[in-house]
């Protein structure tokens, strides 16, 4: 079973949750190998280079998903609109088009990027806060989709969901050392992201493929 990983800090805790829970050799060192931006991850699934992965939701429409995915209840600081000239985030899908459906205009940056910019004082929008400013909603940016192993993909979406992921304090600091913050902020970054999509984030999900596809 080949995983497609977005190499972001809010996959942190479902990464170690794979590693913890899959005991093939094989299979473990292909998590590793299959990170990427979401816009590749969304393209080497659609593609079916990768069996099972979390993908934008703007593309998940017509696709296999699980109840996890990554989820917004207000801000999330890694999702954020800049005063500068209009321009979208090549990396992204979902949080280009969810711009363009609050009609707000300026530069999209999303993931660590966009996290190291608010924590070094920069300013911007808030994307997820300012779509439940908008609706009272959740927003649902990424959904964990598969092609095949249904059975096993779910289960493991399942227990991830009802699991609180403990990040040992080693693979913490290794993380935030890539992304050139703290440890401390790390964690209260993660505190931010949610994953279970519940009917709230489900109605908020329809709501944003209809306007997507508007």
């Amino acid at each position: 079973m080949l995983f497609g990983s977005i190499d972001y800090l809010n996959l942190l805790p479902f990464q170690v949750f794979l590693k913890q829970n899959i005991k093939n050799n094989a299979a473990r060192m292909n998590l590793s190998r299959n990170r990427n931006v979401p816009s590749e991850i969304n393209s080497a699934f659609h593609a079916g280079k990768v069996n099972a992965a979390f993908i934008s939701s703007v593309t998940s429409k017509r696709c296999r998903c699980t109840n996890v995915g990554i989820v917004g209840r207000g801000r999330v600081y890694s999702v954020l609109l800049l005063n500068k000239e209009e321009r979208a985030d090549s990396a992204s899908q979902t949080s280009n088009a969810l711009a363009k459906i609050l009609d707000l205009k300026g530069e999209v940056m999303i993931g660590d990027r966009a996290l190291k910019y608010y924590l070094d004082g920069g300013e911007a929008i808030d994307l997820s806060l300012e779509w439940h400013n908008k609706t009272k909603l959740p927003f649902v940016f990424a959904r964990l989709c598969y092609h095949e192993n249904k059975t096993q993909i779910t289960k493991l979406a399942k227990k991830f969901a009802r699991t609180k992921v403990f990040i040992p304090q080693y693979i913490l600091k290794k993380e935030a050392k890539r992304r050139e913050i703290s440890p401390n902020d790390a964690r209260w970054y993660l505190n931010h992201i949610h994953y279970k999509i519940d009917p709230k984030a489900k109605q908020a999900l329809k709501i944003f493929l209809k306007a997507a596809k508007a």
